[in-house]
């Protein structure tokens, strides 16, 4: 079960991830560099991308209130990417991302939901 904090992820089912998951030291290794410490969108790498990184921070008021967790999910993941959107973004999915856990009957890689429920902490 989510440990409530955006920071991990305690599995709660036998035989997944073993370990938590910090979800702001995984954001700091695979997307500060673009997307910036604060999630705005002015990582140091972000001035040489061919398009500007998206605010994460305003991820909620983009979609009327809500945290999009699922549509973040599947764009790190590489599984959910509109027209126009930058290739210049890793698709994380393609690599490993460490143990599953389930969440319901979903195995979800446990670096990808600590990873999407620390990016909800950064909304405005």
């Amino acid at each position: 079960m989510w440990d409530g904090s955006g920071s991990g992820f305690w599995p709660s089912q036998a035989g997944c991830a073993t370990e938590a998951v910090d979800g702001k030291q995984a954001y700091l290794e695979d997307c500060s560099a673009c997307h910036g410490a604060s999630g705005q969108g002015d990582g140091p790498l972000a001035r040489d991308l061919a398009k500007a990184p998206a605010d994460l921070t305003t991820l909620a008021a983009r979609y009327d209130g809500i945290y999009p967790r699922d549509y973040v999910m599947s764009t790190i993941d590489g599984l959910h990417r509109q027209e126009g959107f930058s290739y210049e973004m890793p698709e994380f999915g393609a690599g490993d991302m460490g143990e599953i856990v389930l969440v319901g009957a979903t195995p979800i890689p446990a670096r990808l939901l600590a990873l999407a429920n620390y990016i909800g902490t950064l909304q405005d």
